[in-house]
């Protein structure tokens, strides 16, 4: 397909090439980016903050109570998991958002960040379990303290991680550049780039990269739709007030403009779906070779295994005969012995006589 775009790119004259919008040069998307909001994540950070102020002053906030402190302290870590759990389907949701967006990089770095809290509140919780759990065992510091500790500990990590979301969050809404995932996307009326040939090195991230990319492309595809239709609405209403300063012309050019845009962009998803069946099929391929060659590997195991019985076999047959062997040597000694001694008495005896 590529050879074709390059035998076929030369023959189009410029006036050609002016009529036709490359979503490479304008993604419709990227003059209406949304910022994500930060409000969220801000008052997720001042939970962390009030939680771990709470950890550090709590003999002296819970001073009248002091025997029920264990217990508060463990109250307030369920409170915090739960809250937890909230806002992390809130911030996968605002990650989904950039991802629709077509800035796939940040996508995959918040995608891990986001998750991270409620992981180090989960364990935090199975901290405070077992030290209470453990109670009677416990004489090196007060379990309130040991509970406190963990607390502390949960917040500082669990704060650093969202300071970190909140900070790539803010540089995603101060960007003032195309989205990421249009780096690995060539348009079919120019030639191919150099990353055409790279695109099946790494099959699980080229493929998840297309699937960010087909969606980036669905989110043009209903944002040109729904401008298609404002403007056929706008172009039948100047058609019906027969007024003759109306712009009509600019007009239909703009909304001829839009519907080739459109069938730009469904043609560059055709060939991105064709693209990622033939990337499937290649990694069964792979996945076929790869059971043969364990096959294989399995044949030839079962045959040194084989072969190394049969030299056991053989081993110990060589043990048995050189037993054998040496018992015979003996028994040969043994007559050498007796016969020197027959000989020996067979001479004493005419000697005597």
């Amino acid at each position: 397909m590529s050879t074709e775009r390059h035998a076929t790119s030369p023959s189009a004259s410029p006036e050609d090439n002016s009529m036709f919008i490359d979503i490479l040069h304008e993604a419709p998307l990227f003059g209406h980016r949304k910022s994500r909001s930060l409000f969220g994540s801000i008052f997720y950070f001042l939970i962390l903050a009030s939680y771990a102020v709470l950890a550090a002053a709590a003999p002296w906030i819970f001073s009248p109570i002091q025997g029920l402190i264990p217990i508060l302290l463990c109250s307030c870590d369920v409170l915090l998991l739960i809250v937890t759990g909230i806002f992390q389907q809130y911030l996968v949701y605002q990650v989904q958002k950039i991802r629709l967006q077509g800035y796939y990089s940040f996508s995959q770095k918040l995608k891990h960040i986001v998750r991270l809290p409620f992981a180090i509140t989960a364990y935090g919780t199975a901290a405070m379990l077992l030290v209470m759990a453990w109670r009677p065992h416990i004489g090196i510091l007060s379990i309130s303290a040991l509970l406190r500790i963990i607390m502390l500990i949960e917040a500082i990590c669990a704060g650093s991680f969202m300071s970190a979301y909140i900070g790539y969050v803010h540089q995603y809404n101060s960007l003032d550049s195309q989205p990421d995932v249009l780096k690995s996307l060539y348009s079919p009326l120019q030639p191919s780039s150099s990353l055409e040939g790279l695109r099946y090195n790494d099959g699980g991230r080229l493929s998840d990269q297309q699937m960010a990319l087909l969606q980036y492309q669905r989110e043009n595809l209903h944002f040109l739709s729904e401008e298609i239709l404002q403007l056929q609405e706008c172009l039948s209403k100047y058609e019906r007030s027969g007024d003759g300063s109306t712009p009509q012309v600019d007009l239909a050019h703009l909304l001829a403009a839009r519907d080739q845009e459109l069938r730009t962009l469904s043609a560059e998803m055709n060939q991105l779906q064709s693209e990622l069946r033939l990337a499937r099929s290649l990694i069964a391929e792979r996945d076929s070779e790869v059971q043969r060659v364990r096959n294989t590997n399995n044949q030839y195991v079962e045959e040194n295994e084989r072969l190394r019985a049969i030299l056991a076999e053989w081993s110990t047959r060589a043990a048995k005969l050189e037993r054998a062997l040496e018992v015979e040597r003996m028994s040969n000694l043994d007559l050498q012995k007796k016969i020197s001694a027959l000989k020996n008495q067979s001479q004493v005896s005419p000697d005597q006589s």
